[in-house]
């Protein structure tokens, strides 16, 4: 699953890999968590677009949002069928930038933070799904959640699951609602294994108003258990288990 994630490459640097018309001016973030805004890319009139969005999908039936629990992940391999996804993983994907993110290995009662990345360092997409909730007076809020799949070798030793990386190749295809559905479910595959690495990093992390370089050196300690990230209120991602609870 994904509960943090980081993104600190320069503006510039990720408009040239996601090649959207928007000049966003956002500062680098190193512990992005659910319920915040996030940057997202997603397809308007047959071009990629910029938009910020609340972490955390609202699905359009919903009536009301606070009694409803946030779903900051869905389970890619059953998205397609399950009621909170089914509209959005048809007609309202998207690509999430970051630079990498965060998983939690248990260890008895204590909970170890790790940091993922590209080995390349480089920025990339998650997979996302958006909707936009309309409310009784014509409010808008718009909403999105990380596609999640089965984790590779590579995560495998710290959690079963991790999010969707989209390879820049696919992102037409992640972004087009009249794809076909069988090669966009395709795309819902653990990273090749040799394109991550994993190191540990600051139980610093645990807390969500941590935000800054530090956090990402490595060889850190194992926190204790009362700093354990908790989770925000939330729905589970289809069975997915682990933690979680911008701009």
């Amino acid at each position: 699953m994904c509960g943090r994630y980081v993104i600190t490459t320069a503006p510039a640097a990720i408009r040239d890999l996601f090649r959207y018309p928007e000049w966003p001016d956002f500062p680098p973030r190193y512990n992005i968590a659910p319920s915040q805004p996030i940057m997202v890319v997603r397809l308007v009139e047959g071009g990629r677009h910029v938009a910020l969005m609340r972490w955390g999908l609202l699905p359009a039936w919903v009536k009301d949002p606070a009694s409803f629990a946030l779903l900051f992940n869905a389970r890619g391999e059953t998205a397609a069928e399950k009621p909170a996804f089914r509209a959005a993983m048809k007609r309202r994907r998207c690509l999430i930038p970051a630079d990498g993110f965060y998983e939690w290995q248990r260890e008895g009662s204590r909970s170890r933070p790790f940091h993922i990345r590209q080995r390349s360092r480089g920025p990339f997409a998650f997979a996302g799904l958006w909707e936009t909730w309309t409310g009784p007076n014509g409010e808008e809020l718009d909403t999105a959640a990380i596609v999640t799949t089965h984790a590779n070798a590579t995560l495998k030793p710290i959690h079963h699951r991790m999010p969707v990386i989209v390879p820049p190749e696919a992102f037409d295809l992640w972004l087009d609602p009249n794809a076909d559905a069988k090669l966009v479910q395709s795309l819902i595959a653990p990273a090749p294994d040799d394109l991550l690495e994993v190191f540990a990093v600051s139980s610093a992390v645990n807390r969500a108003a941590n935000d800054g370089p530090a956090l990402l050196v490595p060889g850190a300690d194992a926190p204790p258990e009362e700093e354990t990230p908790k989770p925000p209120r939330r729905k589970a991602d289809a069975g997915d288990d682990g933690q979680g609870s911008l701009f």
